[in-house]
């Protein structure tokens, strides 16, 4: 116990004097540092935080040492999370790599692909994008139809395309699902290959949002050629493959809030719109509607502090997990459907390129809100999911 509360305050110690005040600070989607090849710091506290961070190995402090991770046993990790929480430290580098496919190489993955892509992880030199939802294949992914064909070599060669790729235009490697076999269940038949968005053959198209802004793409293969020693886990056991990665999806979705900067106040917009300019409420159920709204927002912050600190405990939380997704989701919508009958007419602004904390953001905002409930399993699937796995209703 000693070692520990000693580690604890070496680490409380090394945060203070390493992390910028300036990366302390809630952070906007403008400031995310993206790990990869191509990485673009926008002022020098971000680039000095990404250096300490990337020489500490604690992009992934429990990683082995070996392959450039900080080597802490799983409590030390443990602390280092509630420390960074604690001082509101940024993440220092997102990176689906690090988050998602990383811990699945390291359960699985041979000597070689770890040497080969785990490194560059850790150095915040690759950028990884999903490649799993095609255009008829979202719910129903075992669907897919994405096709790989073996060489006599062992090489694959690649044909078929992806929807809903995040980031797949600035991505450097995509972790794909790919059919290998057609004569059997469909879920068997496919198989988990590395695919290095460099390659002859791949094409990438982005996909404009109502919003006007928009982070996914379209991929294309055609003849699209991938090493035999990409293929990660056995040839036809992709599904088995991709079930692990999605366990640390939960996980990954969550450093993307953490730290965010909040969204609108509700309440501060909706106070222009709910009282007249001698201070009278206008319409008493609008003023109903928004302490309604802010009763939700705030027990469901409540229950995101409580299952943060399970997790942190290491607890089981998928459950709680998959109903957060869907409950924050909706609520999200919910605030911009009623800002936006709020502010009528007024809420149709649609002025300036960037999104920025004023009323004419909200209009983008609210449009952006409905893909929310797309994105990343939708309402419907979400809602299949809590009843079957966490209520354990029948199908």
């Amino acid at each position: 116990m000693h070692d520990i509360e000693e580690f604890r305050l070496e680490t409380r110690n090394w945060l203070e004097a390493n992390c910028p005040a300036a990366m302390r600070l809630p952070i906007t989607q403008e400031e995310i540092v993206w790990g990869g090849s191509q990485v673009h710091f926008k002022n020098e506290d971000q680039r000095i935080w990404f250096e300490k961070m990337r020489d500490k190995g604690w992009f992934a402090p429990s990683w082995p040492k070996e392959y450039g991770g900080g080597g802490l046993a799983p409590k030390q990790a443990r602390i280092v999370e509630e420390e960074m929480l604690k001082l509101s430290c940024r993440q220092p580098q997102f990176n689906l790599g690090v988050w998602m496919l990383g811990p699945v190489l390291l359960e699985i993955g041979t000597e070689a692909q770890k040497q080969e892509h785990l490194p560059p992880m850790m150095q915040g030199k690759i950028r990884w994008c999903q490649g799993f939802s095609e255009p008829n294949a979202g719910s129903d992914l075992a669907s897919l139809k994405t096709h790989a064909r073996i060489e006599a070599n062992g090489d694959f060669v690649v044909n078929g395309s992806k929807i809903w790729t995040s980031y797949g235009d600035a991505a450097d490697w995509m972790y794909a699902l790919v059919r290998t076999d057609n004569s059997v269940r469909k879920q068997e038949g496919i198989s988990f290959l590395l695919i290095n968005m460099k390659s002859p053959g791949v094409t990438v198209k982005p996909i404009e949002l109502i919003s006007g802004k928009s982070s996914f793409c379209e991929v294309f293969f055609d003849e699209v050629r991938v090493p035999a020693q990409q293929l990660v886990g056995p040839l036809n056991g992709g599904w088995t493959v991709a079930k692990k990665l999605l366990q640390h999806e939960r996980a990954a979705m969550s450093k993307f809030s953490e730290g965010a900067a909040p969204s609108h106040d509700a309440l501060l917009v909706a106070k222009a719109y709910l009282y007249d300019e001698d201070g009278h409420l206008i319409e008493p159920v609008w003023r109903d509607k928004l302490a309604s709204l802010l009763m939700d927002s705030h027990a469901f912050s409540l229950t995101h502090q409580r299952v943060k600190e399970e997790g942190l405990a290491r607890m089981d939380v998928s459950g709680p997990a998959s109903i957060m997704k869907l409950v924050q989701t909706e609520q999200e919508v919910a605030k911009y459907e009623l800002l936006m009958q709020l502010m009528g007419q007024r809420g149709m602004s649609w002025e300036g390129d960037e999104f920025t904390k004023d009323e004419h953001d909200i209009c983008r905002l609210w449009l952006l809100s409905k893909t929310y409930v797309i994105s990343g399993g939708s309402s419907e699937i979400q809602l299949n999911i809590i009843a079957k796995r966490v209520l354990g209703l029948p199908g």
